[in-house]
C-alpha cells in the first residue's frame, strides 16, 4: 500500500468518502488535471502547476478542500484562516457536498492559470 491510499484508508468511512467524491470531482474539471502526492498531502495539479489539496481539518475532523492560489478568490465559503496564500473550503463528512460551490470555486481556481493571472511553470 502506497502513502496516497494509506492517507485515504486512515480516515474513517465518512471522511473517506467525502474526500474519494472530492477527488473524482476535482479529476474530472479539466483532462489537464492530475493527481498527485506531494509534501505527504494529496495534491492536484493543472499543467504541472499545484492548484489545490485535499486535507482534513486537526481542530475540527472536517475534510476540506485547499486553494492554493485562494488568495484570488472570493467565494461565502472559503475561509482564510491564519494563511496569508491559501484558503479553504470545508465539509461536513455527514451531509451532501455543495457541488454548485465545488465547481464554482474550481472554475475560479483553473481560470486563474488560463488566463495568466497566476503563471504556469514553464
Amino acid at each position: 500500500m502506497n502513502a496516497m491510499d494509506e492517507f485515504f484508508d486512515r480516515q474513517d468511512e465518512q471522511v473517506k468518502a467525502c474526500l474519494l467524491a472530492l477527488k473524482a470531482i476535482i479529476l474530472k474539471e479539466d483532462k489537464e488535471v492530475i493527481f498527485a502526492w506531494k509534501y505527504g498531502m494529496p495534491f492536484f495539479c493543472y499543467k504541472s502547476r499545484m492548484f489545490c489539496y485535499l486535507w482534513v481539518h486537526k481542530k475540527t475532523g472536517q475534510p476540506y478542500l485547499g486553494i492554493v492560489e485562494g488568495k484570488h478568490i472570493q467565494h461565502p465559503k472559503l475561509i482564510q484562516e491564519k494563511r496569508s496564500r491559501m484558503k479553504i473550503m470545508l465539509f461536513d463528512p455527514a451531509k451532501d457536498l455543495p457541488l454548485v460551490a465545488i465547481k464554482k470555486v474550481l472554475k475560479q481556481m483553473l481560470d486563474l492559470y488560463r488566463n495568466g493571472i497566476v503563471a504556469l511553470k514553464r
